[in-house]
């Protein structure tokens, strides 16, 4: 080659089975890189290193990852005989797959039956796990949190989609066997003088959002209503509604209309007929529907009264 500047453009094809995501963390990390080298005849070889960033794309559409996440415990505050009361939590997500900037509702109830002041928090945490040579190292980190309002003795709390947003972070890594990086979402009740009370919720922090239509479709596919039963309910042909004076009794009948003698011209027979027509409006409309019988018949009852002295 000429001296001067050169460029060879090149490709190079990553392999076909799947690659764990780039990760650097607090005793590991997981790296790739390009290397390339320029041999030369008489002079050592000049090499360079390019670092290559790898994602490794875990879909939260998933139905395995649509599934909520429900759990609840509770604690009894004191020692002893000298118990206060118990403190119970319940906490639930609506599923299991998030990603980067979504923010988690999360729905809890807290009950305070102790005699204490609480105070009822939730958090974000990481969790990278190192495997080598047998041996296990665990590193813990908390990545958000949120904090509820306190809680009195005797007094309860719900959360009714309080959210907490995901900050930036590297997607779960659970199909690498020397580096595992899992989250989790922890409800937990500050105690004074006792242990917190807290709850887990696993987390898996992925790629590729959630789309709404999957998650909506497991929602109603769970909570689906059978119409099928309002066909049959429904005849194709209703009944005709029953005659007005099939309502009506003689004895209403009776009352309300007159007895009117019978005309004797023809002029007088249209009167009459049409006078009877308007007759037929006179009737009063049936009673409402009632348990009780507005006529009752009157039958004597004995019953037998006793006296003790």
């Amino acid at each position: 080659l000429e001296a001067g500047k050169h460029e060879f453009p090149f490709s190079f094809q990553l392999p076909q089975e799947p690659l764990v995501t780039s990760f650097s963390g607090k005793y590991g990390s997981i790296q790739y890189c390009v290397k390339a080298i320029l041999e030369r005849p008489v002079v050592p070889d000049q090499s360079v290193k390019r670092e290559l960033q790898v994602i490794s794309h875990v879909d939260v559409n998933s139905p395995a990852l649509l599934m909520p996440v429900l759990r609840s415990q509770e604690k009894m505050v004191g020692c002893w005989f000298f118990t206060s009361g118990p403190v119970s939590l319940s906490a639930k997500i609506e599923r299991k797959g998030y990603c980067n900037e979504e923010a988690i509702p999360i729905y809890a109830e807290i009950e305070n039956c102790s005699s204490r002041l609480i105070v009822p928090k939730a958090a974000i945490f990481q969790t990278q796990t190192y495997l080598a040579s047998g041996k296990t190292k665990t590193f813990r980190q908390m990545l958000a949190n949120v904090r509820g309002n306190p809680i009195a003795s005797g007094s309860t709390d719900t959360w009714n989609g309080k959210t907490l947003k995901i900050p930036p972070v590297t997607p779960s890594i659970l199909n690498c066997c020397i580096i595992r990086v899992e989250y989790s979402l922890a409800v937990y009740i500050h105690i004074p003088g006792a242990n917190k009370l807290m709850i887990e919720l696993p987390l898996v922090i992925g790629t590729i959002p959630c789309t709404g239509f999957s998650s909506r479709n497991s929602s109603t596919g769970q909570f689906s209503v059978d119409m099928s039963w309002l066909a049959l309910t429904m005849p194709e042909h209703p009944e005709a509604p029953p005659n007005y004076a099939d309502v009506v009794s003689e004895e209403e009948f009776s009352r309300h209309v007159t007895a009117y003698s019978q005309p004797a011209d023809c002029e007088e027979q249209l009167c009459g007929h049409m006078f009877a027509y308007i007759q037929e409006f006179r009737f009063q409309p049936p009673p409402l529907y009632s348990e009780i019988d507005p006529h009752p018949t009157h039958i004597e009852e004995t019953q037998s009264v006793s006296f003790m002295l």
